[in-house]
């Protein structure tokens, strides 16, 4: 396989691949379509350039390695361009001049990641980027590429992924330093970091570093004795670092991935610091999942609002299942039981079964009542009611859980969740939620950075910390917290509940602002959190709030579905393919189908969908509109009513984004798409 991995037909030299990010990606994918690699350009193309947007994969020598996985590669593949003008993809050292697209099968398995991760792990060689800036041939640049990824040669340094052990002491006055290196696709940034880290600790003589990849292929897990015998800790990811309660207690410097790349010295010479000073910044007992720190921070960790708020969205992640799972099975209640199903779910679910249908007349708590359905409709209608009613009344206690757990790890579970449930018992709600979630993750991280012997060591994740965070949280609340925050919970649902003519309105606006502003973003999420979480009182109110945010949400991939039809011109080639795709997601209200489009173009893009949101969101609170289900989009239209309202306002938002993003790309033309559209003009000529 790694003989095929490169040809000489995937190999550009000295070319001008344009002078944009999207243009040399598109070149690139060109190359790999060509050779049979990749059933669609796009298809390829897109994918890497949506990665890009996340964060550019500039590293240091002038090297770009753009990556994705798609359903569209055939086979592991890397294109190579030496381009003739330099191309800006965000690296420390400006414009990319040597540029590697690596195209990895979506569903592929773990042998070919490893030998692209080799491949990565070269780019960090002064000799091998050299060769490749001075080869004459494409040949040359196939021997080049081969070598590597089919080379066995060790490293001087503890490769990356190779299994570690707590072999033989080091030297006096040698600092012995673990690491783990991760990003989100786990192809290319987590070995390069890996390997610059362990390269730099190669040179050096007051090091010792061993390094675990928690990328896609070839992980070994640094042994629990190497870490308990380390001095200090550096975590460069992107994500969450796995099992991060093994480094507790260690000196820790945190930052993303790409500082490991491009300032390893920097960050092995801090590490050394902080193993000194016993101030330092210390893995927490109980660190679960938290994100790593930009680089910008400087390896000095996240700052509390970064960390706080990522908790916050944690436990919205975590919590949104629930949500999705309670609200459609109550809508599919009421769908096969009828709305008056819902006077006498409880007694109809526990007292029949398939064998003992219910008729017309149920006694509910000694009064009978008359329903329109009867028989399995009615009956089957109740059981999926109970159900989703069962799922929703978790909602609460895993938004507290999960925020607990991504501030402290696994032992943060019980207290948050115990937090949860206190504020649903106390009325607080989902403030209550946000609140018992923070309160209880704080106190566990504290309890986790109590030194203690080791013969309490063992019990602290599961019965000391779980057990005090607990007390805390529950004292808290009952006694000073629960009160107050009822107090909240009741006002904001009272002012929901009297909410009519222009103050709903106004509401509505903000709401379709907010879920137009960032596509999937926090501020998307605190309206869709402020939503969904209300649909567990079951008032009006609320289920209007929910329609009002699920039509806004749908509005952007549409919009810009429809713009892509009406004015091809003023758009790429890739958002050209977007959008004969995103109308489909926008009718599932997956917001995140106009994110490439965003992207590409902020400026223009944005502003036009929260228009179009803001008259959704508007006109759906200004019909009444209330939906009974979280999501679904167009496809739950049984849960919403009156559907008649939310259609009309749905599409006057799209009518809205629309015309306004073609006006903006109109009037105030896109240079990039300018260029693209004459290359693919010229091309076609």
């Amino acid at each position: 396989m790694a003989s095929d991995l490169i040809t000489t037909d995937l190999v550009a030299l000295d070319a001008d691949f344009g002078d944009s990010v999207e243009s040399v990606i598109t070149n690139l994918a060109t190359l790999v379509h060509g050779t049979g690699r990749a059933t669609d350009i796009e298809g390829l193309a897109q994918p890497a350039i949506n990665r890009e947007a996340q964060a550019g994969t500039g590293v240091p020598g002038g090297v770009a390695i753009p990556h994705c996985r798609s359903e569209v590669v055939t086979e592991p593949t890397l294109a190579f361009a030496r381009l003739s003008q330099g191309v800006d993809f965000s690296g420390p050292d400006g414009d990319a001049h040597l540029v590697f697209l690596i195209a990895a099968p979506a569903g592929g398995g773990k042998a070919h990641l490893k030998i692209l991760s080799k491949l990565a792990r070269a780019l960090v060689k002064k000799d091998f980027l050299a060769a490749l800036r001075s080869a004459s041939t494409k040949e040359e640049i196939v021997t080049l590429v081969l070598d590597v990824v089919n080379a066995e040669k060790k490293p001087k340094a503890q490769p990356a992924d190779a299994p570690a052990t707590a072999a033989a002491a080091p030297a006096a006055n040698v600092t012995r330093i673990v690491a783990v290196t991760a990003c989100p696709t786990g192809i290319a940034h987590t070995y390069m970091a890996a390997d610059a880290l362990t390269q730099t600790a190669a040179e050096r003589s007051d090091v010792d570093l061993q390094v675990e990849t928690q990328g896609s292929s070839n992980n070994t897990a640094l042994s629990q004795a190497t870490i308990d015998a380390a001095d200090a800790v550096i975590f460069a990811t992107d994500v969450g670092v796995r099992d991060r309660e093994r480094f507790a207690g260690k000196p820790v410097i945190e930052s993303g991935v790409k500082r490991g790349i491009n300032e390893p010295g920097k960050m092995i010479d801090e590490a050394i610091a902080a193993s000194k000073n016993p101030n330092a910044r210390k893995v927490a007992g109980t660190a679960g999942a938290a994100s790593a720190s930009s680089a910008q921070e400087e390896g000095a960790g996240l700052g509390w609002g970064k960390r706080i708020q990522q908790a916050i969205m944690t436990g919205v992640s975590y919590m949104v299942p629930f949500v999705a799972a309670g609200g459609l099975l109550l809508a599919l209640g009421f769908l096969f039981g009828g709305y008056d199903m819902a006077n006498g779910w409880g007694a109809i679910s526990t007292q029949y079964s398939l064998n003992n249908l219910p008729g017309h007349e149920v006694d509910v708590d000694g009064t009978m009542m008359t329903f329109e359905r009867s028989g399995f409709l009615l009956y089957i209608g109740a059981v999926l009611f109970a159900t989703g009613q069962a799922a929703m009344g978790f909602i609460v206690a895993a938004l507290s859980g999960y925020i607990a757990f991504a501030l402290a790890g696994r032992p943060g579970i019980a207290p948050g969740f115990v937090g949860g449930a206190i504020a649903v018992t106390l009325g607080a709600g989902f403030i209550g939620g946000l609140v018992t979630g923070l309160i209880a993750g704080l106190v566990a991280m504290w309890i986790g950075n109590w030194k203690v012997p080791r013969w309490l060591g063992s019990l602290m994740p599961v019965v000391i910390i779980p057990l005090l965070a607990s007390l805390v949280t529950g004292l808290l609340m009952y006694l000073v917290l629960g009160a107050p925050l009822e107090a909240i919970m009741n006002g904001l649902q009272n002012w929901l509940s009297s909410m009519s003519g222009s103050s709903a309105v106004l509401l509505g606006i903000i709401l379709g602002l907010m879920m137009c502003f960032d596509l999937g973003g926090p501020v998307n999420k605190a309206a869709y959190l402020f939503a969904t979480a209300g649909l567990s009182t079951g008032d009006e109110a609320s289920m209007q709030i929910m329609a009002a945010v699920m039509a806004a949400g749908m509005v952007p991939p549409i919009a810009l579905s429809i713009a892509t039809f009406l004015r091809k011109n003023l758009f790429t080639p890739a958002e050209q393919e977007n959008g004969k795709s995103s109308w489909l997601l926008g009718l599932s209200f997956v917001s995140e189908g106009a994110i490439p489009f965003a992207a590409a173009d902020p400026l223009r893009v944005i502003p036009s969908m929260m228009a179009g949101g803001a008259v959704t969101g508007a006109l759906s609170m200004a019909f009444h509109v209330g939906s009974r289900a979280p999501h679904g989009g167009i496809f739950v239209f049984f849960a919403i009513d009156p559907i008649w309202g939310w259609i009309i306002a749905l599409l006057a938002g799209i009518a809205v984004s629309t015309l306004a993003v073609i006006a903006m790309k109109q009037f105030w033309p896109n240079k990039t798409v300018e260029a693209e559209a004459a290359k693919a003009e010229a091309t076609a000529a």
